[in-house]
Parts: C-alpha cells; structure tokens; sequence
C-alpha cells in the first residue's frame, strides 16, 4: 500500500509538473504576442508619424516651388537685370506719335533699359489696361501720353501705391498725385505762334478789314488742345472784340470748336457744314485756325470740294507728311513744328535721372496744375514750318527725306 501511495504521488507531482509547464509555455507565448503586437502598433504610429513628415515635406515643397513660380512671374521680364520703362501711347495711326514711340523706345534702349511699347488706338480702356499690364510685370518708370487726360486717375493710382513714378509726355494728367513730372512743348506757345501767324499774315495791325475766320480746336478732354486754343485766342480775340476779325459762324468758345478725338474726318464734317451755311453766296474766308495738322487737313478736304473763293491761311500742327505736302502746294500756311526728337532725347535723360536716383532735370515748375499738384515740367521750344523753310528744318535736319514729301 505504501508503494501505490508512493506510485500515485509521483504521478500527481508529475501531472501537476505538466500543468505548470504548460501555463509557463502559455504565459509566455501570450506574453510574447503582446511583445509582438506593441512592437507592430508601435511601427504603425512610427510610419504614421513619418508619413506625416512627409505630407508636411511635400506641402512646404509644393508652396516653395509655388513661391518660386510666383517670383519667376513677376520678374520674368526682369531676368536680364535691366531696369523697364513702360511707354503708353494714344495711337499709331499718326505719324507723330509712330515716330515719338519709336525713337523713345530707341533711345532708351540704347541706354540700357528694356522697353514696353504700346499703343491704345485711341481707346481709353485700352489705355488703362496697358497701364495695368505695365505695372503688374514691374515697370520702373512709366511714360505715359494719355488719349484723355481725366481718365487715369484711378489706374495710376497703382503705379503710386507701386512707388512707380509717372512721366506724362507732351499730355497733362489731370486730377491725380501720381504724375510725377511733366515733358512737353511750351503748348501755350504754340498757340500763341498761330495766332501770331494770322494776325501778321492778314496784317491785322496796319488793315482794317473785316477779315473773316473760323476756329478748329481739339479733342476736348486733352489739356494740351485747350492750352493751344488759349494761347491763339489771346493773340486773336482784341481783334475779335474790335470786329477787325469776324467769326462769321460765331462759333469761338472751346467746347463748341473742338474736335473729338482730332479726328479729320469730324472736322471735314464740321468745315462742310459751315462753309454751306455762311459762304456758299460767295462770302470770302479769310483764315482758319486749325490747332493740328489732322483737322487742318479735314478742313482742306472740305475746301477742295466745295470752296471757290481765295485760299484762306491755314494754320496747322506736327508737320505731318500729308500737311507739309499740301504746304509745299500752297494748301496750307504753316504748321507748328514741335521736334519730338528734342523732346524723345528730354524725356530719356529724365527717365535716366529717375532711375539712377539723380536729380531730374526740369524748367517750370509753376505752369501746370492738374487740378491736385502742381507738376514739375521739361518744356521745349517750338518753331513753325512753311513753304520757305521747310527743307532747312525738315529735310536738312533729317527729319524727313526729300522722296518722302515729293
């Protein structure tokens, strides 16, 4: 009996042994899993948290290479380094202003500079887009001759807030800060130079007359056509108000001789008009004071239809090829003659002054209130061109060629 009591505790202790050894396995097995299991979860958040990094990674990559494109863009016209002068022009339709864009854009670029030419085709939204254009590429200085001098307050307004100075050529600007200088023509001069021209050529001092005339101005919301109006109305208007000169039309103050636009064919209309009401029973015109070359030449389109009289003085401005052609034929008296290489060479060395933070050359700097400031201003001198001088001045100075005006 003490053997099977021995026998069956040896066999309990042996079970019990199993048993043990069996919870240890299992313990540690399960322990091992949880080892297992916190290691992966661990990885998990490991290459969460690195995914995470990478997102932030690719985020800051993509607005980096955001920013860069963004700079390339505003200076994708600077990439040469060279400073930008923006040129806005009225139109190109006119030899004047073709030439003026054209020898800036010369002269400046001769000078180093990248230029942006355009012109508006005498449209003012066009004008203000352009400017907007202008601007946004980082223009450092803008040269503007505005189509109407009231309408680009607000778009300059931009070039000021952009610390873009504003250069008005041969326009005012009205009613805006922004304008930062003024090159021009003594433009009073030049009308007071018609004026001038009628008076002598009638002989309005040493005859009584009446002599009979009728007036032309220009576009009614340039500064300059009124300043030409002025300056030839204060010559002619005591002989006016003497009855020496009679406007047989009545047709003096500005707003009803001007012209929109300075079109030819507006004042050919216009001319048309007055030459049936008041000199088709034979009345003599004596002198039409026509601010511009463009409308004098509508006014001699008219006369060659309908006028049988003598050929009245005419008087014009720019020498612009058609009108020194009909000068050379004795259709017209003179024309102003406003060298705007003179004035292409003044404007440069202001742009240059400016840019190179020098002091800018200016010679009035009281004549012309736009309404907000009184702008400084460069002012050329202007001569006039005739039948006997028109080869010194125009042909000798290079300005024309003898083919282009035969």
């Amino acid at each position: 009996m003490t053997k099977r009591f021995i026998s069956l505790l040896l066999a309990a202790s042996m079970i019990l042994a199993l048993a043990l050894c069996g919870c240890s396995s299992s313990s540690k097995e399960t322990e091992r899993k949880k080892r297992k299991s916190k290691k992966t979860e661990k990885t998990k958040v490991t290459e969460t948290i690195d995914d995470d990094d990478d997102d932030d990674d690719d985020k800051k990559s993509t607005k980096k290479d955001k920013d860069k494109d963004k700079g390339k863009d505003k200076d994708k016209d600077k990439k040469d380094g060279k400073q930008r002068v923006g040129i806005s022009l009225p139109t190109n339709d006119l030899f004047r202003w073709d030439a003026d864009g054209e020898n800036l854009k010369k002269t400046l670029e001769a000078e180093g500079y990248t230029v942006d030419l355009q012109y508006a085709n005498n449209d003012v939204s066009a004008q203000v887009a352009q400017l907007e254009s202008m601007i946004s590429a980082g223009a450092d200085v803008l040269v503007v001759a505005p189509i109407d001098g009231y309408s680009l307050g607000t778009v300059l307004e931009q070039a000021r807030d952009a610390n873009i100075p504003v250069i008005a050529y041969d326009r005012l600007i009205y009613n805006t800060d922004a304008v930062t200088y003024y090159a021009s023509f003594d433009n009073y001069m030049v009308g007071t130079v018609q004026g001038e021209y009628i008076r002598d050529s009638l002989e309005l001092d040493d005859k009584n007359g009446p002599f009979h005339i009728e007036i032309f101005a220009g576009e009614p919301g340039d500064y300059n056509a009124k300043t030409f109006y002025q300056g030839a109305m204060d010559v002619l208007k005591p002989y006016i108000d003497s009855g020496k000169l009679v406007v047989v039309s009545g047709q003096t103050d500005f707003d009803t001789v001007a012209t929109v636009g300075w079109k030819t064919e507006l004042a050919q209309n216009r001319m048309d008009a007055l030459l049936s009401s008041f000199y088709s029973d034979g009345t003599q015109l004596d002198a039409v004071l026509c601010s511009n070359d463009s409308t004098a030449l509508g006014v001699e389109n008219s006369l060659a239809a309908f006028y049988v009289g003598n050929y009245p003085v005419i008087t014009g401005q720019d020498c612009d090829i058609a009108n020194v052609k009909n000068i050379i034929a004795g259709n017209q008296s003179m024309s102003v003659f406003k060298d705007t290489r003179d004035l292409v060479i003044q404007t440069t060395e202001m742009c240059k002054a400016i840019l190179e933070g020098k002091d800018v050359p200016i010679n009035d700097n009281t004549t012309h209130d736009n309404g907000v400031k009184v702008v400084p201003s460069f002012l050329c001198r202007p001569i006039f061109v005739t039948a006997d001088n028109y080869k010194e001045i125009l042909i000798d100075s290079g300005y024309y060629t003898e083919d282009q005006l035969s």
